[in-house]
């Protein structure tokens, strides 16, 4: 199957071929939900997807994996190599680095995503290597910008539009940060562990909540009323911007919409699972079932075929996805906001 949409795509050289294969597994291995959504794009912009998530997974990596003992200057050196062999890639150099970047640099070209977007993700990745906390949700968008908005505006040109870019370019950022949101709050637990708490301090301080609070319940395995307050206001504030996106879907091309909305589902469904759970992530990871997921592929069948078929008839198609050449859309989005607690 997977050969098949690297023909659909019409990519034919070996070593592209082999870094698009490469990015696939790294993003069916690594981002189930993500992975189940991209299956209902047309077969002919999955790879790009994949490179997308292949490269945003190597650089996470590159922060979270590689060796406990490694140093944060050596990560930091570690994305500066990354980024100049994508910036090398990006300039035409076949011989740039690695499959991934390889693979990436590719996707860009072909759909003429903004270099801005990953430059300004690599930055956010960096700061993960000194900043374990943010005061303010203001300070938190600004790292989600790059590190979760940026990854909707490097998508949107795959997927195409009904209309302009620049019209689903806000909503596309918002559904990334929704999206990042939800694993923060999903992965709380783990975050915890390397250093990190992305909820932000005034919103845990609101509910009398602070780190050493986090991590007695998440040594003593022991839940606190206080803790399961703000976990549920950080629950609040991600549905709120899961709402801001919405209106974004139908501006998608018709084909593309079974892909976002199944995502959009399935990261809700985190959502539900978490607090059907009594928001217990400082201790165990949520996930959506396998019924679930299998209820909401299907639901993206059925709607991708209707959309195929509207699609063949006259007059019935939309707006492609991006040639290369085609001019980026605007890297200034408006920042979702959120409700006042």
């Amino acid at each position: 199957m997977s050969h098949r949409e690297l023909d659909a795509a019409h990519i034919t050289d070996p070593a592209l071929r082999s870094a698009y294969l490469r990015c696939r597994r790294l993003n069916a291995r690594h981002g189930r939900t993500y992975f189940l959504a991209t299956r209902l794009l047309p077969a002919a912009r999955r790879p790009a997807v994949h490179a997308l998530y292949g490269f945003a997974r190597w650089a996470d990596d590159i922060v979270d994996d590689v060796g406990e003992s490694a140093a944060p200057a050596q990560r930091a050196a570690a994305l500066d190599r990354l980024e100049t062999r994508l910036r090398q890639a990006l300039d035409g150099d076949p011989a740039a680095g690695e499959p991934v970047v390889l693979a990436v640099s590719d996707t860009a070209a072909r759909y003429a995503i903004a270099p801005i977007h990953f430059t300004d993700f690599l930055a956010s990745m960096r700061s993960d290597l000194t900043v374990g906390a943010y005061a303010t949700y203001d300070d938190l968008y600004t790292y989600m910008h790059g590190s979760a908005a940026v990854i909707g505006l490097q998508i949107l040109p795959v997927l195409g539009t009904v209309g302009p870019q620049a019209e689903a370019a806000p909503y596309a950022a918002a559904l990334g940060v929704a999206f990042q949101l939800t694993n923060f709050l999903r992965d709380v637990g783990e975050d915890l562990d390397r250093g990190r708490v992305y909820v932000p301090e005034d919103l845990l301080t609101a509910h009398g909540v602070d780190r050493d609070l986090l991590h007695w319940s998440r040594s003593t395995g022991r839940r606190d009323r206080r803790i399961t307050a703000a976990l549920r206001a950080a629950e609040a504030m991600t549905r709120a911007v899961y709402r801001q996106a919405a209106p974004g879907l139908p501006l998608l091309d018709p084909v593309a919409r079974p892909c976002i909305r199944a995502a959009y589902v399935l990261y809700g469904g985190i959502l539900d699972a978490i607090a059907d759970d009594g928001y217990p992530v400082l201790h165990r990871r949520a996930a959506v079932s396998r019924r679930r997921r299998a209820a909401v592929a299907a639901d993206g069948l059925a709607r991708l075929t209707a959309a195929r078929l509207t699609a063949r008839r006259p007059g019935g198609g939309a707006t492609p996805a991006a040639p290369a050449g085609a001019r980026p859309i605007p890297t200034a989005t408006a920042r979702p906001t959120v409700p006042e607690d």
